[in-house]
């Protein structure tokens, strides 16, 4: 009833699980360009809302790419309150009519959920609490860095702020993570792919039939992408270990399977890119990303000849990006000195911790790496002392008590 009171929102009931009475899909009518509110063009941007109690906590997740129904959020779960769910410009059902590249950017992004923020903080009044993963949790950052005030507490999860438009602090961490044996043993089996690109070629050409892949770099410089990619997932996703990595020797089929189970082709597909393109636009207008240092397989590529192979070609095309050099500079220093009420979560072996915030001493901020960790790390992911420190800084934080 207290939904149906505000305008310019379309409000459907949906099934509600977990600990909700009631959940929602909602759309609210946002100004593409909110320095021109009222005048210049408009799209809907899709919000789930889960509901228990209009006294408890909201969790707004500001997600970083589109969402569905079933989207849940630790936090909601551990406090046991009620939650948003914030589908990014761009992406999904909140994609403008005409897709207007200067109106993705952060700032707009964040007048996106301040707005959210402000229809429905009259009616859950109680402590806010903002939190996303990955982009998502970039997302979140952005919001305290432009509305620092919007809510009480900030939750971001293996969020990077990357300093450059290709951050190659990435590109070092790969140097000095996990052990000497098992970097060199990645290597070795990136090598064994290339050396054995005949072979793995018509395997590649086969699985992309099989899944009805197109690629548009083409079967061999994907091939050759996929290949510099794997390192970054093994890492990232930590879905293997080293000891699962196949020798050089193993057969060119043994080698192939490892590496589209670990470094996935649907990254390359057609309906992915055109997927993230929204996300490579920011990637290299605003909030950086990474490339590939190629020096270790240069007698082996063909396609790529780049020393640093970057990952621009995934952007829109014929669009000019013009990258601001500042602005992650300056909402780093923000966040250094004024990151207050801000719990920050990593895993030290995601290459993301590599570009992670850094917590001034004159705030009260709070960033737990997860040994061991990768992008998968959440606050379950923490025991005993460690996971006992988070719930002790949420409680203060928020007035509330968590059950153990």
């Amino acid at each position: 009833q207290k939904l149906l009171s505000i305008p310019n929102l379309s409000v459907k009931s949906i099934d509600a699980d977990s600990h909700f009475s009631e959940a929602f899909e909602i759309f609210i009518f946002q100004p593409l360009d909110h320095l021109n509110p009222n005048n210049g063009p408009k799209f809907t941007q899709r919000i789930y809302l889960h509901h228990i109690d209009f006294n408890k906590p909201m969790v707004m997740e500001t997600d970083g790419y589109a969402i569905n129904s079933k989207r849940k959020t630790e936090l909601a779960n551990i406090l046991k309150c009620n939650e948003l769910i914030v589908e990014h410009r761009y992406f999904g059902e909140s994609k403008p009519d005409s897709m207007i590249w200067k109106y993705l950017n952060t700032a707009q992004a964040a007048a996106d959920h301040n707005r959210i923020v402000e229809i429905f903080k009259p009616i859950y009044n109680s402590k806010w609490i903002n939190t996303g993963i990955s982009k998502g949790g970039q997302t979140a950052i952005f919001f305290k860095y432009y509305y620092p005030n919007a809510v009480d507490v900030w939750v971001p999860y293996v969020a990077p702020l990357n300093l450059e438009q290709e951050d190659h602090r990435l590109n070092a961490f790969f140097e000095k993570v996990g052990t000497e044996d098992c970097r060199e043993k990645i290597k070795e089996f990136q090598r064994a792919l290339l050396e054995n690109r005949d072979t793995i070629l018509p395997l590649l050409k086969k699985h992309m039939e099989e899944k009805k892949y197109t690629f548009p770099l083409g079967l061999e410089k994907t091939f050759e992408y996929a290949v510099l990619e794997y390192e970054f997932a093994f890492w990232q996703w930590g879905k293997t270990n080293c000891e699962d990595i196949p020798e050089p020797e193993a057969s060119p089929e043994i080698l192939f399977k490892h590496l589209y189970t670990t470094s996935s082709f649907n990254y390359f597909n057609s309906s992915s890119i055109t997927y993230y393109q929204p996300f490579f636009y920011q990637a290299y207008s605003e909030i950086g990303y990474y490339n590939y240092e190629t020096s270790d397989f240069s007698d082996l590529l063909v396609d790529v000849k780049d020393k640093y192979a970057s990952n621009i070609c995934f952007a829109p095309q014929n669009v000019e990006i013009k990258y601001d050099k500042d602005l992650m500079k300056n909402i780093n220093n923000y966040i250094y000195e004024n990151g207050n009420n801000m719990l920050f979560i990593y895993g030290e072996n995601d290459a993301w911790s590599s570009t992670s915030v850094n917590i001034g001493p004159n705030t009260n901020a709070l960033k737990m790496v997860k040994m061991n960790g990768n992008h998968r790390t959440r606050i379950k992911s923490f025991e005993g002392e460690e996971k006992e420190k988070i719930y002790s800084t949420l409680e203060k934080w928020l007035n509330v008590k968590i059950e153990r």
